[in-house]
């Protein structure tokens, strides 16, 4: 096979295009406002607001049930935008995800759920520990970038409450190197 075949600066522009394009698709996506208190590299303690939330625990399908519901499977018909990170939370033996609802639908009344496996629920104001890693969804990724954060909230002396909670920001068709990802924890409000 010729050399040409294999370098076709053509569709290499293409392919260079075609990722942009899903990389600014996903940046225009509805994130949640936050302030940075602390920033130390890929590291930062964030305060955010109340959030709303539409989630799920059962642990099989829960991706197409909250995206059922965003899509107009809810009591009012309404269509949500949606937003990103698409939170995990691993409760349990099982893993519970949630989607941020946006702020200009949790301004006003959110619909309620019709499937009685999806639920409304509020992640209550609070500060959070954050590490930003990239890569796929996988364990051995969340573990590492768990890990990482645990040592920085240990050497800062934060007091970590509750569980770890992961953040996914990219849609799966974007290249795993290419996926922005968060672990976060919640911490006590007194610090830094």
């Amino acid at each position: 096979m010729s050399w040409s075949l294999w370098y076709d600066p053509i569709m290499i522009s293409r392919t260079i295009a075609f990722f942009l394009t899903l990389a600014c698709t996903a940046m225009a996506t509805e994130t949640p406002d936050y302030k940075v208190l602390l920033q130390d590299g890929k590291f930062e303690v964030r305060e955010y607001p109340a959030l709303t939330l539409v989630r799920t625990a059962s642990g099989d399908g829960d991706f197409m049930r909250l995206f059922s519901y965003i899509s107009g499977g809810n009591e009012a018909e309404q269509k949500i935008a949606m937003t990103a990170p698409v939170l995990m939370k691993h409760e349990g033996e099982g893993t519970g995800m949630s989607f941020i609802v946006p702020k200009d639908v949790a301004a006003k009344k959110v619909p309620a759920p019709k499937d009685s496996a999806v639920t409304m629920d509020e992640l209550p104001a609070g500060r959070f520990a954050v590490y930003q890693y990239w890569g796929g969804r996988n364990e051995a990724n969340e573990q590492e970038a768990l890990s990482k954060l645990r040592a920085w909230v240990d050497k800062r002396r934060l007091e970590v409450e509750g569980d770890p909670m992961f953040g996914y920001y990219d849609p799966p068709w974007i290249p795993p190197f290419m996926r922005r990802n968060e672990v976060m924890l919640h911490v006590d409000g007194t610090q830094p």
